[in-house]
């Protein structure tokens, strides 16, 4: 099992954590599959809670290492049985459904981020737990012209986004009004190891190898670029950490925003790539915009958490990454420099 990239975290993690029997929903998807590597290299319990049709690309190296449980959390009735079997201590929830262009089925968007939210909350309250970490996003803001604090209004612009911020407010509600510890994670960009295959970072790593730019967006585009790995800390320490809020909210990201044009000069140097990008060769999407950044205060004051990486820092470990794992430049998940969406 390589769990090489999060090795500089396992220390504290030793240091300061009990071992837990831990549930993570989502753990075929890119964060929910580093998460459960950090959580097995760090000694717990990892139960994986599946549905039946998933990628397994990411997981088929911890497979014999994890419990793993075939449910959908559109299924109350499976979901409740699945969860009292296993006896969660702490649930990671980071199953989502929408959060890229290609998944477009509305009703499959609310079915899986708000019932299956509601689902599994309802579940885990019938057998008990210690601390249920909800997984929302940095889209539930909308667009803003500066960088929003937890306490802002949501403004959601996206079918996606709304059934984000329903969620995140159904289990605020939840956690108050029957005082468990269910806190949220609003998730900026995160990137690192693992990252789905059409997403920037991956597609330019892969062609940059190649001394390649692929197609690319307005320049002035700009993200909060976060490393798995300061997001993976992010939510074992807020596991650990007993909050003033029940229903807690916090920003997950660097608080600094990076715009495309320094992301791919970045690329450059540290690929050596020649010539010039054809900007604009890509279309935008729709959420593209040129601010887009966290106000991490909030997480920094109350849970001492701090990003570890700068953008430089933590694309230079995922350059390495896909060195030393070459077959995740060549498996048949992975596109062609052409076709990034």
């Amino acid at each position: 099992m390589d769990v090489s990239v999060f090795s500089q975290h396992l220390s504290w993690i030793r240091e300061t954590a009990a071992m837990r029997r831990i549930l993570i929903t989502g753990a075929s998807g890119f964060v929910g599959a580093n998460l459960a590597r950090t959580l097995l290299a760090s000694g717990h319990e990892v139960h994986l809670l599946l549905r039946e049709h998933h990628l397994d690309w990411r997981l088929q190296d911890i497979r014999k290492h994890v419990s793993v449980t075939r449910a959908d959390l559109r299924d109350a009735d499976l979901l409740f049985r699945a969860v009292k079997q296993i006896r969660p201590e702490w649930i990671f929830h980071l199953a989502a459904y929408g959060a890229y262009s290609f998944q477009t089925n509305i009703q499959q968007t609310f079915e899986t981020n708000l019932l299956g939210t509601a689902n599994l909350v309802q579940a885990c309250l019938e057998t008990g737990f210690e601390v249920l970490v909800n997984t929302g996003s940095s889209s539930e803001y909308g667009f803003k012209d500066h960088a929003p604090s937890e306490g802002d209004l949501p403004e959601p612009n996206s079918y996606y986004a709304v059934s984000k911020v329903s969620a995140t407010m159904f289990c605020r509600y939840t956690a108050e009004s029957k005082e468990v510890r269910i806190p949220t994670l609003r998730l900026y960009s995160a990137y690192g190891p693992y990252e789905e295959p059409k997403r920037l970072m991956p597609t330019l790593i892969r062609c940059g190898l190649e001394k390649k730019f692929p197609p690319l967006v307005n320049p002035e585009t700009a993200r909060d670029y976060v490393y798995i790995d300061d997001v993976v800390h992010a939510y074992i320490l807020v596991a650990q950490t007993s909050g003033r809020e029940f229903g807690a909210i916090y920003n997950v990201g660097t608080g600094r925003e990076t715009k495309l044009s320094e992301v791919v000069k970045i690329a450059r140097d540290v690929l050596d790539i020649p010539g010039e990008p054809q900007w604009g060769s890509m279309e935008s999407r729709i959420w593209d915009t040129s601010t887009w950044v966290a106000d991490n205060r909030k997480i920094r004051d109350e849970l001492g958490w701090h990003p570890k990486y700068s953008f430089e820092q933590g694309f230079r470990l995922m350059v390495r990454w896909f060195e030393e794992n070459p077959k995740m430049l060549n498996a048949n998940h992975v596109l062609s420099c052409q076709d990034r969406k």
